[in-house]
């Protein structure tokens, strides 16, 4: 019999190694605990920068992002009380410069006030892109009773609905569900004991009228302000 072939050199220690693994390289299995040695320390990446830091202006501006759930403007008393140590009255003044940002970014889009609130809105320039995502208002035909009615709300809001059909001098309650309806006003009720709800346009009567805002609104020495 001839001899046994002579194994090569460093093939049993290859038989008796393990498996390579498939985990990335650096990763130890949960099973096996190992301690680096003296030589070997583990390697800790540096944490990438935050590049937008928390503060009022930028927790602000997250807050115009998200928006309401109802979709109403987000007023400054609101806006203060999700914030710390930041006041009602502070809030105006950080739209502005959120809004000084917008303009020299060129930004698309930027904070209109609506109502008691603030709104985060496309500019005219790229209103025809939200048309394109939400489809064209469907056309049809206002009645002079319920363009008046829209007129008294723009121009008077918050209005209650007999205030409205004390001012139009006729029962408009009728119309005003229709308005509603058609989502070209909204209704909301205050807080506080007397909860008597109060109309307000929205943001479809500002896109229906081409209006960026309630400011754009054309205005007579005897409209009011």
């Amino acid at each position: 019999m001839g001899a046994a072939p002579r194994s090569q050199p460093g093939a049993e220690q290859a038989e008796q190694s393990p498996a390579v693994s498939d985990q990335p390289l650096g990763v130890v299995p949960e099973a096996i605990e190992a301690e680096p040695g003296p030589a070997e320390q583990p390697s800790i990446l540096p944490a990438p920068e935050d590049s937008c830091p928390v503060s009022p202006l930028s927790i602000l501006e997250a807050m115009f992002f998200v928006g309401n759930r109802d979709n109403k403007p987000l007023s400054a008393g609101k806006a203060a009380e999700l914030m710390r140590d930041v006041a009602a009255e502070e809030i105006p003044l950080l739209v502005e410069e959120l809004n000084q940002r917008y303009a020299a970014d060129n930004c698309p889009y930027h904070i209109v006030g609506e109502g008691d609130g603030y709104r985060l809105t496309l500019r005219k320039t790229h209103s025809a892109l939200r048309n394109k995502f939400y489809g064209r208002i469907h056309e049809a035909r206002l009645s002079q009773a319920a363009i008046d009615i829209l007129a008294i709300v723009a121009y008077q809001q918050p209005l209650s609905g007999e205030r409205v059909s004390r001012l139009r001098g006729k029962p408009s309650s009728h119309i005003l569900i229709q308005l509603v309806r058609r989502g070209l006003l909204r209704l909301e009720r205050p807080e506080g004991k007397r909860r008597t709800p109060n109309y307000y346009t929205t943001e479809r009567f500002l896109v229906l009228f081409n209006l960026q805002s309630l400011d754009d609104l054309p205005r007579s020495e005897d409209t009011p302000s």
